[in-house]
């Protein structure tokens, strides 16, 4: 799969020295009329393509597939085609590491419009996150305000917006 970018937080000053902590995941694109499926988190106030960590030797394509439903209820998941690899270092807040270095895998496929129901994690339903059909130059016009104006967002809002124009050129 080719790679996207890379792209290294700016607390992260050198690789040099660091222990690193590597985490892969997916994420999904999925475009229907003028709309793509995409998660709204009201903690941070961004929109992100549906998607997280694959589990240990899991497939990326299963992942891909089990990330989507549990996060959106997303049915006839079909025609998946790669997209391309976004790559990132950002500080890792815990004891154990200094840096995680995450691969997002992020696959194009087309589902039913309608969705089923969700089966997000504790902390995606407390933070306030729901599956919405938007507009996709809506989402990127509203995360780009998100990052110059709010002190809530996220660290991977710079990822979702970079992945959203980046799918708005390669459906123009």
């Amino acid at each position: 799969m080719k790679n996207l970018k890379t792209h290294y937080h700016p607390e992260v000053k050198t690789l040099e020295n660091k222990s690193i902590f590597t985490r892969l995941a997916t994420r999904s694109i999925a475009i229907q009329d003028h709309a793509i499926l995409l998660l709204y988190t009201e903690r941070y106030d961004d929109y992100s393509l549906p998607g997280g960590g694959l589990d240990l030797g899991e497939d990326k394509i299963e992942g891909m597939m089990r990330e989507l439903s549990e996060e959106t209820g997303a049915k006839n998941i079909r025609n998946i085609k790669p997209f391309g690899a976004y790559e990132e270092y950002r500080p890792w807040y815990k004891p154990d590491y200094d840096i995680q270095h995450m691969v997002s895998y992020c696959y194009t496929c087309d589902i039913n419009k309608e969705l089923g129901a969700s089966k997000m994690e504790h902390y995606e339903t407390k933070n306030g996150m729901r599956a919405v059909w938007i507009n996709i130059h809506e989402a990127i016009e509203h995360n780009k305000k998100t990052m110059a104006t709010s002190e809530k967002k996220g660290m991977s809002i710079e990822r979702e917006t970079f992945l959203l124009k980046l799918i708005v050129e390669s459906i123009s």
